[in-house]
């Protein structure tokens, strides 16, 4: 009896018991309710295979989308983790510590220099998972030293934006960026070097009212929050309702507030097509001289 309690009974109920699935394995399209399988999500460049809808991607996944292969990540300048020591419900530093901890990055913004379609070039990506993308000091010297490595290697500078503004646990500070990122876009034309912005969901705040509206191109994904203020704030201030669709990518490609409005799949492509034509200002074959026709007397 005891072979058959301890042995053979154990053994029934684990071929018969339901399995656990880990949550990760499916995500839900918040736009059409689809459940997508991980591994399609991600084979598809965190697109919704149903409806379109463009997920949010991790700054390692945007590099690796946009990048020819082999780049490299630039180290970036440290900062003060807390220089107001401000605290709320919790620590800055905590909070700090926190994200670090869930992301794995050391603050919201990556940069990183390689080739796009043989062309040198460098990227520099917000991440939205950490802290919402804000910017603080640390985003603030990313896009400093993204433009100046941009600048030594001669090479367009490519600004992927994704945040919730500037960063109010560091108070005037992250403001002061809004000025300090704006001159270093300037110091970049400058020297007549391309400078591309991508405007992801969201882009709002300071990155938008800085360096995010500063580009020659402003490139948006389809249907992404891009603005200054939130649509509720603006409407009880104007006490008017918004048209529909308002602060999002089609409609300020309609009213002339940016450039185009490209798919993700597609990015690649046409940022290649984009930067030869910023780069190769020279036509390409030499200049034929036309007869000038007259006309009869």
């Amino acid at each position: 009896m005891s072979w058959l309690t301890n042995y053979v009974r154990p053994k029934i109920r684990n071929l018969v018991k339901p399995r656990e699935v880990p949550d990760n394995f499916w995500t839900k399209c918040p736009v059409c309710g689809d459940m997508i399988f991980h591994k399609e999500l991600e084979q598809n460049f965190q697109v919704c295979p149903k409806c379109s809808h463009h997920f949010r991607m991790k700054s390692k996944d945007r590099l690796d989308l946009l990048f020819d292969k082999g780049y490299t990540i630039i180290n970036l300048p440290e900062v003060r983790d807390d220089p107001l020591s401000f605290s709320d419900i919790k620590k800055y530093t905590d909070r700090l510590k926190e994200y670090r901890k869930k992301t794995g990055y050391k603050d919201a913004m990556m940069v990183a220099h390689g080739t796009l379609g043989g062309v040198p070039a460098v990227i520099g990506v917000i991440d939205f998972s950490f802290m919402g993308g804000s910017m603080g000091m640390a985003v603030g010297e990313a896009v400093i030293s993204a433009a100046e490595l941009a600048i030594l290697q001669e090479a367009p500078l490519i600004l992927v934006t994704s945040s919730g503004g500037a960063r109010m646990q560091e108070g005037m500070l992250s403001l002061m960026q809004m000025a300090r990122t704006t001159l270093a876009v300037k110091r970049l034309k400058e020297k007549g070097l391309p400078y591309i912005v991508l405007l992801t969901d969201p882009t709002t705040g300071g990155v938008t009212a800085s360096f995010a509206m500063l580009s020659d191109i402003a490139i948006a994904e389809p249907r992404a929050t891009i603005g200054f203020a939130g649509a509720r704030v603006i409407e009880q201030t104007i006490r008017e309702s918004l048209p529909k669709g308002f602060q999002e990518s089609e409609y300020l490609l309609e009213h002339g507030m940016i450039d185009m409005v490209i798919p993700r799949k597609q990015l690649r492509s046409e940022l290649i097509k984009v930067i030869s034509l910023l780069i190769n200002k020279q036509p390409s074959g030499d200049l034929v001289e036309m007869a000038v026709y007259e006309g009869r007397e």
